[in-house]
C-alpha cells in the first residue's frame, strides 16, 4: 500500500516537473498569437459575434449538404439493384431521382440557385 503511494508522489512530481520545463523552454512569443488563434471562416474570433455573413455561403453549404445527403442515400440504391427485382428498384429509383428533381425546382422557383447578387 505504501509502495502505490509512493509511485503515485512521484509520478505527480514527475509530471509537474515536466510542465514546468516545457512551459520555461517554450519558443512561444507575443509574436505567435495570431498564428496560434483559430481561424474560422475569416470571422475574428475575439470580435462580436452578431456580424452578418453572406447568406449566399450559406446557401452554397446547404446545397452542398443537401447533395453530400443525396450521395449517401443513392449508394444502398446501388446495392438493392442485385438483391431485389429489376421493376422494385425501377419504381424505388425513380421515386427518388422524382423527390430530388421536385427540390431542385423548388431551389430554383425560390431563386436559390442565382448567384449573381
Amino acid at each position: 500500500m505504501i509502495s502505490m503511494l509512493m509511485i503515485s508522489i512521484l509520478i505527480i512530481i514527475i509530471s509537474n516537473i515536466m510542465m514546468m520545463l516545457s512551459i520555461l523552454l517554450s519558443k512561444k512569443s507575443f509574436m505567435d498569437r495570431e498564428k496560434c488563434s483559430p481561424f474560422e471562416c475569416g470571422f475574428d474570433p475575439k470580435s462580436s459575434a452578431r456580424i452578418p455573413f453572406s447568406l449566399h455561403f450559406f446557401l452554397i453549404t446547404m446545397i452542398f449538404l443537401i447533395f453530400d445527403v443525396e450521395i449517401a442515400l443513392i449508394f444502398p440504391i446501388i446495392k438493392l439493384f442485385k438483391l431485389v427485382n429489376f421493376l422494385i428498384w425501377m419504381k424505388i429509383s425513380f421515386l427518388f431521382i422524382i423527390i430530388l428533381l421536385i427540390g431542385l425546382y423548388h431551389e430554383w422557383n425560390q431563386n436559390m440557385l442565382n448567384w449573381t447578387n
